[in-house]
Order: C-alpha cells, then sequence, then structure tokens
C-alpha cells in the first residue's frame, strides 16, 4: 500500500491510498500521515490496518492533484523544527569510486582518501548478525522540516551555492512514539539534492555542502523495502533528457544493514524525543555530477523506482542573495 498527502481546492489537508497511477481514495477523518501514524501506534495496529480501516467511499483524480500543484510531501509535521532530515553516505556498493575521485583531486599522492577507507569499513563491517552493531555509517544533517520541498515544486538553491545537483535515494521515514520509541511508518524515493562542488574542494566541507533543501515522494510505501530496488535518475534542461542513469537501492545493493544504519542514528537521545518526525536518507551510488554534469537554473529532475509509484519531479531554483545581518542587542 502506498499513501499520498495533499491538499484539496480549499486548503485543507487529506492524506489518501493510492488505488492506481490515476485514482486517490481519501482516508476519512484523519488528515495527514503522521495522525494516521500516531492511530495506529495507540491502537498497536500497522499503517496498512490503520488506513484500511478508515477507507473513503469517494475517488480524486491524482493527475489533477498533481497538476495543480497540491501534492505535499509523503510525510510533514505542524512545527517543522520538530522535523529532523538526516542522512547517511558511502551506503551502496559502487558509492565510494566518485567521491573517492572526487577527494582525491587535492590529494593525488594519497594512496586511499578518507571516503575509500570509510567504504571500506562498510563493507567490512555495516551487515552485522542479529543483535550485533556494525560499524558507523558516514552521517549528516540536512536540516528541519522546512527545507523539505513539495513534489513538483522548485527545489530552491542559496545564491552562494557552487553546485545544485540530485542524489536519487531511498528515505525511511519515522514518528517517534510517547515512550520515546523510533516508529519506521514507511518509505519514500527522495532526491536529495547536494552541493557537490563545494564537498569537492574539501571533504571538511561536507556538512556545509549537505545543508540544502531536498524533496520526497509523493508516496510513502507501507510495510517492508524490497531488499533489491531498481530505478532511473533523470535530468531535463528545456524539456528534453539531457542525463539519464539506472541506479539501484535495497539491502541487496548496500554495504550497510537498514537496522545498522538506524541503530547508529537512533541511538542518540537527541534522535528519541516523543512526537518528533524524521526522514533519514540511505545513500547512492549514481549521480549526474559524477558524470560531468554541470545543472543551472531552470533544469528538472525526475528520480523513479516502481515500488514508489509515481516519480519525483522538482525544478531547480537559484535564490537571490540574501544579505546576513547581525544584530548584538
Amino acid at each position: 500500500m502506498r499513501l499520498v498527502q495533499y491538499k484539496d481546492t480549499s486548503g485543507a489537508q487529506h492524506v489518501a491510498v493510492v488505488e492506481d497511477a490515476k485514482t486517490l481514495i481519501p482516508l476519512k477523518a484523519v488528515a495527514s500521515t503522521r495522525e494516521l501514524a500516531s492511530i495506529a501506534i495507540s491502537q498497536g495496529v500497522t499503517m496498512i490496518e490503520a488506513a484500511k480501516a478508515r477507507l473513503g467511499d469517494t475517488n480524486v483524480d491524482y493527475d489533477e492533484v498533481a497538476k495543480s500543484g497540491r501534492l505535499l510531501p509523503p510525510i510533514t509535521h505542524a512545527d517543522p523544527a520538530h522535523f529532523f532530515v538526516t542522512g547517511t553516505g558511502l551506503t551502496h556498493l559502487g558509492s565510494a569510486s566518485a567521491r573517492a575521485n572526487m577527494h582525491k583531486a587535492d590529494n593525488k599522492a594519497a594512496d586511499e582518501t578518507d571516503s575509500m577507507k570509510m567504504f571500506r569499513m562498510g563493507v567490512e563491517g555495516g551487515k552485522p548478525n542479529a543483535g550485533e552493531q556494525g560499524v558507523q555509517p558516514e552521517w549528516f544533517y540536512k536540516g528541519d522540516g522546512s527545507v523539505v520541498a513539495n513534489p513538483g515544486a522548485d527545489i530552491p538553491s542559496p545564491s552562494f551555492a557552487l553546485d545544485g545537483s540530485e542524489e536519487p535515494e531511498i528515505a525511511a521515514i519515522y514518528v517517534i512514539d510517547p515512550e520515546g520509541t523510533p516508529v519506521r511508518i514507511g518509505f519514500a524515493i527522495g532526491n536529495e539534492f547536494s552541493d557537490h562542488v563545494m564537498e569537492r574542494q574539501n571533504y571538511l566541507y561536507l556538512a556545509h555542502s549537505k545543508l540544502r533543501a531536498c524533496a520526497m515522494g509523493p508516496e510513502l510505501l507501507l510495510g517492508d523495502l524490497p531488499s533489491h530496488v531498481e530505478g532511473t535518475s533523470r535530468l531535463y534542461r528545456d524539456g528534453k533528457v539531457i542525463w539519464e542513469k539506472p541506479f539501484l537501492s535495497g539491502e541487496d545493493n548496500m554495504s550497510h544493514s537498514l537496522a545498522n544504519l538506524e541503530y547508529h542514528h537512533f541511538k542518540y537521545d537527541l534522535f528519541c524525543r516523543p512526537g518528533d518526525v524524521h526522514a533519514h536518507f540511505f545513500g547512492t551510488a549514481t549521480l549526474s555530477f559524477a558524470d560531468g554534469i554541470k545543472t543551472q537554473d531552470g533544469d528538472e529532475f525526475e528520480i523513479e523506482a516502481a515500488p514508489f509509484g509515481r516519480a519525483l519531479r522538482n525544478r531547480l531554483k537559484t535564490q537571490a542573495e540574501r544579505k546576513v545581518t547581525i544584530r548584538s542587542i
């Protein structure tokens, strides 16, 4: 089962089951996936069971919702400060080569980059036995819920950015229950969107390069993530595809298990605050930047994978320069 969040023509928010590529079935008496998750947690049922119990008897035209710009991300929070957007890198088999080449450019004498070392650590210890903890992955913070662009909307890139390009990834979505336990409610396809030129200047700029917008959805996949996921990432310019490449994800194609990635995020008490929402990106091995593509204002990103339904599309929009003013009182 897959869910979407959207607004009706009057601006009210709804959550619906995806019946097919053209049809949504709104749920009754529930306005968001977060609200549905709270109900499921309190009743001790799955998200699928909670959704089935609230299926309405009306249909909504999926294409009309999308064309009119009313799709929302698959998870939202009324207070974006309580929505953490984070992720991990160097988690996919094959993900190290482009990164290693990027970081080796400034240190050609190095026998092995830090990226390659971390990747090898993941290959050797990222899938521990049940009950054991594996090696830590690379981890990064992207921002709070305010950085998540709606499906179909512009992805803003700051005026000071040196690059803004896609990263096709799967994100897991979590709600923290009243006891402080993370509860995974589903998965979404995402565009993790980063500044790779800034990162290439120096690996210590990784934290800066990740403080960018992102996008997810529009659909939330309920239940388990397939162990093998095949998708396609495309870049459009003036309506034409200028770059296209398949990507692989799921545990079969990763050097870390999902359980290991989750452990090393939620082991921190900071991320177990009741009521908070988390979207955690699991990394990728496919980038247009690695193929020498330089994005420009107005380019459109498209990321799709069959288990996640409708493709995610967003347009790159460079923001106007904002003067930074600091007050002292």
